[in-house]
Parts: C-alpha cells; sequence; structure tokens
C-alpha cells in the first residue's frame, strides 16, 4: 500500500469548519476547495501548506497568492476564505492541519509560545528554503497518515504524533522569526472594497453602523456597494458586520471582561441580539466560551 493511500483527505467541497479531535486534525484536500467559498474564522490556529499547483485565500482584507512550498498560517477568530481563480487550482493539492491553543499550550510544557508564529497581523504567509520545507512537509505527511506502518500499536502512534507535532512547531516557530521567509510585498495584495469597509467596522466598533454609512465609506451607490460587496466576500455586508463584531466580543471575553462588557463594547444593540448571534455562531453562550477559552 503507497503512502498516499494512508493520507487522510477530505473532500474539496467538504464544507466543515470545526474540529471532529479534540486537539489537532492534518488532512489533505485536491482541487479548487469549493467548500470554503464564504468567509468563516474559527477558534483554533489553522496553517495551509501547498503540495502541488497554486492556491489563493483572502484573509480579512488581505490576498494571498501561493504556490507549490509556501506556507500560510490564520490565527485563531480571523475571517478568511478560499479565493477562487478560475482554471487556476483545479491541480491544487494541499495539507491543513488545525490545531487549538490548548494542545500547543502542553506541547510547550511551559518552556516557549508555540503559538508566536501566528502572532503577526492576523495571517503571514512563507516560503523557506527547500531543507527546511522538505522537512516541515515531511512532518506534515506522518501526522496525516491514518496509521504508522511501522508498528500497528494506536499508543505508538499517537506518541509519534505527538513528537512530530512538537518538532513541526518549534521549527516553524524559530523559522517564522526570520524576515526574509516572509512573503514579498509584491507577492501579496489588497482589496480597496473589503479593506475600506473593515477599517471603517474597525474604528467604529461600538457604534451603530449602517449598509447607507458603508455605501458612503466604499463611494457607491448602496445597492452596487452591495452586490459587489457580497461578490468579493462570499457573504453579506450585514453577516460580514455581525462576524466583525463577534470577534470583538471574543477578544474581550478572552481578555477576561464580563459578558455586558465585551457585547457593549463589539456594538451590539442588545444582549438579546448579541446572544442569539453567538450561540447560533459557536454554538455555547458567551459565559462557557469565556471559561474554555480563559488564557
Amino acid at each position: 500500500m503507497g503512502i498516499e493511500s494512508q493520507i487522510r483527505k477530505r473532500e474539496a467541497t467538504d464544507e466543515r469548519q470545526y474540529m471532529m479531535n479534540e486537539d489537532v486534525e492534518v488532512y489533505e484536500k485536491r482541487g479548487a476547495p469549493l467548500g470554503a467559498v464564504s468567509f468563516h474564522y474559527h477558534n483554533f490556529y489553522e496553517i495551509i501548506y501547498v503540495l502541488e499547483g497554486e492556491y489563493s485565500s483572502l484573509v480579512e482584507d488581505r490576498s494571498f497568492s501561493m504556490h507549490k512550498g509556501d506556507f500560510l498560517l490564520i490565527d485563531r477568530n480571523v475571517m478568511h476564505k478560499y479565493q477562487y481563480e478560475e482554471g487556476k487550482h483545479d491541480s491544487s493539492r494541499r495539507l491543513i492541519l488545525w490545531v487549538t491553543p490548548q494542545m500547543l499550550a502542553s506541547l510547550s510544557d511551559g518552556q516557549t509560545d508555540l503559538t508566536q508564529c501566528f502572532a503577526r497581523e492576523k495571517a503571514c504567509a512563507y516560503h523557506f528554503p527547500i531543507y527546511y520545507e522538505e522537512m516541515l512537509q515531511g512532518y506534515l505527511l506522518k501526522l496525516a497518515m491514518t496509521n504508522m506502518p511501522e508498528s500497528k500499536d494506536a499508543g505508538m502512534k499517537k506518541l509519534l504524533d505527538k513528537g512530530l507535532l512538537t518538532m513541526f512547531f518549534v521549527y516553524l516557530n524559530v523559522l517564522c522569526r526570520k524576515e526574509e521567509y516572509l512573503f514579498a510585498k509584491e507577492e501579496l495584495y489588497r482589496h480597496p472594497l473589503v479593506r475600506q469597509v473593515s477599517a471603517y467596522i474597525d474604528a467604529h466598533i461600538r457604534e451603530r453602523i449602517t449598509v447607507d454609512d458603508l455605501a458612503v465609506v466604499a463611494h457607491m451607490s448602496k445597492y452596487h456597494f452591495l452586490r459587489k460587496f457580497k461578490e468579493l466576500t462570499g457573504v453579506t455586508v450585514h453577516s460580514f458586520l455581525i462576524n466583525k463584531r463577534l470577534i470583538e466580543a471574543c477578544r474581550a471575553l478572552k481578555e477576561g471582561k464580563s459578558v455586558t462588557e465585551s457585547y457593549l463594547e463589539s456594538g451590539f444593540a442588545d444582549y438579546s441580539s448579541f446572544l442569539r448571534n453567538f450561540r447560533d455562531t459557536f454554538g455555547i453562550s458567551p459565559g462557557k466560551y469565556s471559561d474554555y477559552y480563559a488564557e
């Protein structure tokens, strides 16, 4: 049985954006990832590594056009989506790693912070020298395997996975400190419309914000703005605004602020609206979220 047949895979159309395993998931996707065409976010870290072909991702207002060997690191509670480019991604093949902050904390053993590689401006893309890239690729491929060829012992596989994950993140954190491995400026560009809207919302997050306000910021008629924004992001303006408010509320909760302080600081008009949207998105109450994700 070949190595590829033992790699854990998910269909490109699979829309799941939550973890089935408690601490970490590593799997392969092939082809244009049509299951992630709308903005989404989650409370775990994500790494996308391009094995073959090309891949494009829009992370809030920044677009990353990636090629074979590139890594994209996405922090928690950052809105992102696959960015479709016709005909370019049919042969795309990539490994995706999801990992919780609790798992990374357990790997660091209190000695260092293995989440630092995600701390640079919401998301970053890297291209490492071939030696380091192949080393990191090897760790990811072994983590994505459904079993360990050398042994059928499940306990040994779990222990090996923990060691591989530790090595992967130790090296990744060291490499991400080097500016020369970051994408060059010409490899990353911004969508002016999304950037304008996102920046305005951030600056006025506590205030009442209407579609008319945002259309004025974008210098467009209301209806043209609504159509263009949905075309670029895959979500409505209203959904984008609610998601931004929820992300701000999550930030406040993680800082130890009360539920009342958090929903007021994020600009929700009333608690019932905040609670309904929070539960619909995260499946738990703000109070339970605060307890679970408090650092």
